[in-house]
Formats: structure tokens, C-alpha cells, sequence
């Protein structure tokens, strides 16, 4: 596979219509908001001071001002690639992208990362470079977008382009689930890795406001494989008509869904738990289960549990 072949996403156009978005983004970062809340509530579960922060794809610096409030964080770095939007981050800044970074290993005690690793192209060694970023039994905290989001777009755009070209071209960015993404921390060599989904419904008055609200956070299509000339009114006007038959919603509005994914994962270090050797158990699963044991094949009798 040639490396043309890898890009999935374009990411100098991602960084221009970032930096055209930059002024405005505060309009449209509810779903940053959104996954900078729930990363702010996990890691308040965690019982541990936190020196030195990461915040990779730092956006405009939503999570870095969220966490900046716990006490138990002495300073947090902010890292994104789009320079206008760095700009707005509080404290130290560093330019980079999510899968090329520049620190040494074992910097930091936490990394965290809204809303911008579902978006590199090379996600398995992002990962790797974040863990090795992080000091032994540092915590990584991350929300990406899931393989549910903008679903009924996708759906609409490619029925109306069917329908009037004949032929479908890619328009929304495919996304893993929860268990690729928990694989991906495996591979990377993250410790005790978890993952979970939370699926956020926003409803629109139309698709052009949807749309519009895409334009705003500068993520609108930057598919490599996404046809170059601009997508035609006619379909554009037949999607919105396909879009409200398929996916009502109250008052005469549209649904649009938006699946975020959280990653939890620890570098490694040999203070965390590990399973237990087979065979090493102290106590017996028939007594903690109040059962009888029975050799191999014997049949239960009517009284011993299974």
C-alpha cells in the first residue's frame, strides 16, 4: 500500500477550514463542551495528583480551561496542529500534530484529548507515541467520535447522489466503534484499557443548518477519497427532502446523531493490578458459590447449582 493510499483524511485541508472556523468556533463547540464535561467528571473519579497535563488536539483550548480548575493539576500543555486556533489556548502551547509529537518519553502524568484523534491517520502510532509520552502508571483520557455519528447524513447524501448520479462518493468520515477503538489501546500497549459509548441526539431545523453547524467546527468533508467538485443543488436540495422523511423529529425538525466514544487507558507500570496465574487461586468457586463439586462427567442432581 502506497502512503497516498493510507491518507484517509486530507489534513491540510482539515487545517485550513480549522483556521477559517477559528474566529467563530465558539459558536459551534457544544459537542466539544460536551466530551471536555464528561473527560472533566472521569478523571474527578480519580484519586491522584497530576503535575504535568497533556491536551492533545487542543482545539481552542475548551478542556484545557475545564481542567485548569482541578487543583490537582499543576500545568497543562495545550498541542494542536491549526495555529489559530492554538492561539486561543491558556498557558504553554505547542504546535504539533496528534501523530507526530515532540515530547521526550515519560513527560507527562496525563494526557488528554478531545474530539481530534478520530481524525489523524495514523491512529495506531498516535496512540503509541501518547503512551510513551506519559510517565509509568500515567492516565490517558480521550473522546473520539464514533461509527454512529451523522449516520442519517451519510444515509441522505448517498441516497439523493444514487438517485440523480447514479453512483455514491464518500461524504462522511467512516469512524470505528467501541471495540475497535479498545483494540487500538491494546495494540498501543496501554494498561487496564476501557472503552465506552454515549451517543448525543441534536435535532436541526433543517440539513443546511446541520451543515452549517460542520462548517463551523471546520470539520466538514476532508475524505481524501471525496470527490473534488462541489456537490450538486440538486442533490443537496433531494437529501434534505430524504432527510426529513427518514428522520423526523418533533416540531418539524431533523435528528442527527453524534456517537462519543471515551478512552481510558495506563501506561504501564508494576503497581497495577494483573490477573492472576491459573491455578494460583486461595479459595475454591464451589464454596464461594455454595455448591457441590462434582468430578468430570458426573450429572447435576436436582438440588446443586450450574
Amino acid at each position: 500500500m502506497t502512503d497516498a493510499q493510507q491518507q484517509i483524511f486530507e489534513r491540510a485541508l482539515l487545517a485550513r477550514r480549522r483556521a477559517r472556523a477559528a474566529r467563530n468556533i465558539h459558536a459551534h463547540d457544544f459537542l466539544l463542551r460536551r466530551a471536555g464535561e464528561d473527560i472533566e467528571m472521569r478523571l474527578g473519579a480519580v484519586r491522584r495528583e497530576f503535575p504535568l497535563a497533556l491536551n492533545l488536539g487542543a482545539h481552542h483550548g475548551v478542556l484545557t480551561h475545564m481542567l485548569g480548575k482541578d487543583t490537582r493539576i499543576t500545568r497543562i500543555i495545550s498541542a494542536d496542529p491549526c495555529a489559530p486556533l492554538l492561539e486561543q489556548c491558556d498557558g504553554p502551547r505547542v504546535r504539533c500534530e496528534e501523530d507526530m509529537l515532540p515530547f521526550a518519553n515519560g513527560s507527562f502524568d496525563l494526557a488528554v484529548s478531545g474530539l481530534a484523534l478520530h481524525l489523524v491517520n495514523d491512529l495506531p502510532g498516535a496512540l503509541i507515541q501518547i503512551r510513551r509520552a506519559l510517565k509509568p502508571d500515567g492516565l490517558f483520557l480521550a473522546a473520539v467520535l464514533g461509527g454512529r455519528t451523522l449516520g442519517e447524513l451519510r444515509e441522505a447524501l448517498g441516497a439523493a447522489e444514487e438517485e440523480i448520479d447514479g453512483g455514491v462518493s464518500p461524504r462522511v468520515a467512516p469512524f470505528g466503534d467501541v471495540r475497535d477503538y479498545g483494540a487500538l489501546l491494546q495494540r498501543a500497549g496501554f494498561a487496564l484499557p476501557v472503552t465506552d459509548a454515549d451517543v448525543v441526539e441534536v435535532t436541526y431545523a433543517t440539513v443546511f443548518d446541520l451543515m452549517r453547524d460542520l462548517r463551523g467546527m471546520g470539520a466538514s468533508n476532508m475524505l481524501t477519497a471525496r470527490r473534488k467538485r462541489p456537490l450538486k443543488r440538486g442533490i443537496l436540495m433531494r437529501a434534505g427532502e430524504i432527510y426529513g422523511e427518514r428522520f423526523p423529529a418533533p416540531g418539524g425538525r431533523i435528528s442527527a446523531t453524534f456517537e462519543i466514544i471515551h478512552l481510558t487507558g495506563w501506561a504501564p507500570d508494576a503497581s497495577q493490578p494483573r490477573p492472576l496465574r491459573p491455578g494460583s487461586a486461595s479459595a475454591r468457586l464451589a464454596d464461594a458459590l455454595g455448591a457441590r463439586e462434582r468430578s468430570a462427567g458426573e450429572k447435576a442432581g436436582p438440588t446443586d447449582k450450574s
